[in-house]
């Protein structure tokens, strides 16, 4: 049992460590950047999706259109030529991921106004400016700051000639892209580009009113944010109007406006996956690289933006997990798409709810770390690796089929190596312990002469059984079970130590022969061939000092309420070893050895604290001693009298003296069954003694015997009930 809470104690702190780790900075970008790179890599490339395409503005563009290499030189109508080329093959939405803030030729910003106007499902891009601003107190003082963001919109004659406005700014952890926003809360629940071009691709499916209400950005930014707020269970949800939203929602839309307004990116595969047309073939209408099915956009979304594959330098470029071996980053017109594909195909990668990774990661650490103690080695670090590898293989199953990640690395590299280290330092440091233990057994519980032969000069444990005269002293400490309950284990085997050394200390000094430690109680001996008075009078002051020095133990632990008890006998034991199938002790097994334990027993039955038998006490006219009654143990067939060691004689005082002699007359009235001269002879000594327990015990017994169904058999005899 002390292995398996070890064991489980092991798995626990291990899995407390993964857990925690898990809820850290450190633990989530060890995920981001570590796990879910594995993830991607061990995946590979998905089937690009069939419904997207971008439109590709790189270095070349410029040169194949006999214009300036730079986007921001070129003139206005080219992307007129564009937008009228893309509508002409059937594209069902074009979303520009390009800047057009400022007016140029006011006639060629004409152009494509009406271009992007004839178009009807144009979406041109915001910019999201953001500050921090003062703010002040009525006085003019600054009293803080705040953050403050708003949306620059294309110029105005354009803004108002597109379908949508949208902005699209990407979050980084550690200038790694990882996800992207659905809607950006700081600026009023604005919809970002991949929200508008799924709306526009989808909603016109199912929705026609969305399609002829929402002809302008305005209307169709109120649109999406009615939605927004009524799928996303605001508790003051404002429904749409019923008129502009007959029909079903597409189930992608529905999880769009329900779902987080951040999500994360499930990639395609490196640059290009999404399927990529030059900018000048759309002008052109071929390009000899691509097949007329490679150009066609029919009823596809378009994404119109910067998107070099062999420019490492390219503009409005993002490091992710895919960034390719020459340093070539995904773009952000790409990004833009890979968003869109992923609200259109429900594919964003999931995360389970905030709480079950640390718990799983609990359960994970807890089994890896109690395997790791409780089994051999050999057994337990190729189960645990089996553990691992199905962990392992479970979770790209569920990343691959399900788009649903869960964590790898903290599992894998920090959980599952800390459990095996941890598991076999604790495994070699209990064996360490069992040496060390094996040793301070042979120290402890066998004669120096018995250790000695053992181990120096591998004798036969059956060379030191033998039969002999013995006293034996038996002692427990009262109340050890409620000091247990209150102590840390280090503290209570540091206050256990203690004890056995304090009461070590005089059974050594008077000789003691064979010793047991048994939890906080002790069984010793002191052992001769024939019977004499050192065993008589060696233990009796050995238990006289052990009690002595149990005062200095208790004031140094405020153990007030407890103290020692003693009980000793005399007569024939065996000492040797004892045992069977393979397991031995040196051990002390007799009547005698039986009986002093009894006797110890029955001091917390009478209150007092050594206890003899007549035996123990006879000829030794040094101690005072008190007859307290003849006893007769559970399950034993003869009573024995007892008597109470209380001090040597040179040290008693006459209150002892007094005490002996009032009560050596009550137990005597007792004795004769004389219940009631016996309750107040005990009662009188309780008057001067108030503590005293054997005339406490004795005065029950009177009052109680004096009923006549409650007679004893014989009154000289005490017959007890419970050991």
């Amino acid at each position: 049992m002390y292995r398996l809470r070890k064991a489980l104690a092991i798995g626990f702190i291990t899995g407390v460590l993964g857990a925690l780790t898990s809820l850290t900075p450190f633990g989530a970008s060890l995920e981001r950047n570590q796990g879910l790179n594995f993830l991607f890599n061990f995946r590979g490339p998905l089937s690009p999706p069939s419904e997207v395409a971008i439109i590709a503005i790189d270095t070349r563009t410029g040169l194949n259109l006999d214009l300036p290499q730079r986007p921001k030189d070129w003139p206005r109508t080219i992307h007129v030529h564009l937008i009228d080329a893309l509508v002409k093959k059937g594209a069902k939405a074009i979303i520009f991921d390009l800047h057009f803030f400022k007016p140029k030729s006011a006639a060629q910003d004409q152009q494509l106004a009406e271009a992007v106007k004839n178009a009807g499902n144009v979406v041109l891009v915001e910019q999201v400016n953001g500050k921090r601003q003062p703010i002040s107190d009525e006085t003019g003082k600054i009293v803080g700051t705040v953050w403050a963001e708003e949306l620059l919109q294309p110029f105005p004659v354009l803004a108002d000639s597109a379908r949508g406005l949208a902005t699209f700014t990407l979050p980084k952890n550690e200038a790694k892209v990882h996800g992207f926003l659905v809607f950006k809360e700081s600026v009023g629940q604005a919809p970002t580009l991949p929200a508008v071009a799924l709306h526009l691709a989808l909603s016109t499916q199912t929705r026609p009113g969305l399609h002829s209400d929402g002809r302008n950005a305005e209307q169709l930014s109120q649109i999406m944010k009615s939605l927004r707020t009524y799928y996303s269970g605001n508790t003051n949800p404002v429904p749409p109007e019923q008129d502009a939203l007959n029909g079903a929602l597409h189930p992608a839309l529905i999880n769009m406006y329900q779902g987080s307004a951040f999500q994360y990116l499930n990639f395609y595969g490196p640059p290009g996956s999404i399927p990529t047309i030059p900018y000048h073939a759309v002008i052109k209408g071929f390009d000899p690289n691509l097949s007329e099915h490679q150009l066609d956009v029919a009823g596809k979304t378009v994404f119109v933006g910067y998107s070099d594959l062999y420019d490492p330098g390219q503009p409005d470029r993002f490091y992710t997990v895919f960034t390719n071996e020459h340093g070539v980053d995904l773009s952000g017109v790409e990004i833009a798409a890979t968003a869109f594909a992923n609200l259109y195909h429900q594919q964003s990668l999931q995360l389970p709810h905030w709480y079950w990774p640390p718990l799983g990661l609990l359960l994970f650490g807890l089994i890896c770390g109690a395997l790791s103690y409780v089994l051999p080695a050999f057994y337990g670090i190729p189960l645990i690796l089996l553990l691992s590898a199905s962990y392992l293989t479970g979770a790209i199953y569920a990343f691959n089929q399900h788009y649903l990640w869960l964590p790898l690395i903290i599992p894998l590299m920090i959980t599952l190596p800390f459990s095996v280290l941890l598991g076999l330092f604790a495994q070699y440091h209990l064996e360490r312990k069992r040496s060390q233990h094996f040793s301070e057994t042979l120290n402890y519980y066998l004669p120096e002469h018995v250790a000695h032969e053992l181990t120096a000069n591998n004798a036969s444990a059956d060379a030191f059984n033998r039969v002999v005269h013995a006293t034996c002293l038996a002692t427990d400490m009262a109340g050890f079970s409620r000091i247990a309950e209150q102590m840390a284990p280090n503290a209570l085997a540091a206050m256990l130590n203690d004890y056995f050394d304090t009461l070590a200390a005089p059974l050594k000094k008077y000789g003691v022969s064979v010793t047991e430690f048994r939890a906080d109680a002790i069984m010793c001996a002191w052992v001769a061939d024939n019977p004499n008075k050192e065993l008589q009078i060696n233990p009796i002051l050995a238990a006289l000092e052990a009690a002595n020095a149990m005062h200095s133990f208790k004031q140094k632990y405020n153990l007030y309420n407890t103290d020692l008890r003693i009980g000793l006998e005399t007569g024939e034991v065996y000492i040797g070893h004892a045992g069977g199938g393979g397991h031995f002790v040196y051990s002390i097994v007799g009547d005698c050895a039986n009986t002093a334990s009894r006797i110890e027993g029955l001091n917390k039955h009478i209150g007092t604290k050594i206890l003899a038998t007549a035996s123990v006490i006879d000829g030794m006219d040094d101690v005072l001693c008190r007859y307290i009654g003849h006893f007769m143990f559970v399950n034993k067939t003869e009573a024995n009298p007892i008597y109470e060691i209380i001090a040597p004689l040179s040290t008693a005082t006459d209150e002892q003296h007094a005490l002996c002699d009032a009560f050596a007359s009550a137990v005597q009235t007792f004795q004769q069954g004389q219940w009631k001269p016996a309750a107040t002879k005990f009662m009188d000594i309780l008057t001067h003694f108030p503590d005293d327990g054997p005339s406490q015990f004795f005065l029950q017994r009177a009052l109680s015997y004096q009923d006549v169904n409650n007679q004893p058999e014989d009154p000289k005899i005490i017959r007890m009930d419970a050991k």
